[in-house]
């Protein structure tokens, strides 16, 4: 996919978000398996932590799990996260970014979201993505792609 189709999510905040974004801001959305975890929690840290610089460089982040709203607000909430996550509850935002798939975990095969993340411009591009993500360095990783755009 190198182009998202335009859709609405709802949000934290009781919000709704767009996709692509209309305020003209690059999105960097990433998708992680759950809220409340420890790869998780690290993660959203990770981008609280460098909320500001992506602002500075005209983006919005948006976390996305299936988790429900109610859980995300209390995720949320704990971890002081500056940006909202997207409750993608029935799955139709990770089938379309083809992040919900096989996984494996101590011999044992399930369905789940495969950390990912992805860089939108404000037309709908898909402009870099990540995949099978490991948390560490991840976010300096992403901020550095988004600046060099």
């Amino acid at each position: 996919m190198n182009k998202v189709k335009p859709t609405t999510c709802q949000a934290t905040s009781n919000l709704e978000v767009s996709i692509p974004d209309t305020q003209k801001r690059s999105i960097v959305l990433y998708f992680y398996p759950k809220d409340a975890t420890p790869g998780c929690t690290t993660e959203g840290q990770d981008f609280r932590d460098n909320h500001q610089a992506f602002i500075d460089a005209n983006a919005v982040i948006y976390g996305v799990s299936k988790d429900d709203l109610s859980k995300h607000e209390k995720f949320k909430a704990k971890q002081g996260f500056p940006f909202e996550l997207i409750a993608d509850v029935d799955g139709q935002l990770c089938e379309a970014f083809g992040v919900w798939q096989l996984k494996k975990f101590m011999g044992k095969e399930y369905m789940g979201i495969v950390r990912s993340t992805f860089i939108i411009d404000s037309a709908g591009n898909i402009l870099k993505s990540w995949d099978k993500v490991k948390v560490k360095g991840h976010v300096e990783e992403v901020l550095k792609a988004l600046q060099e755009l």
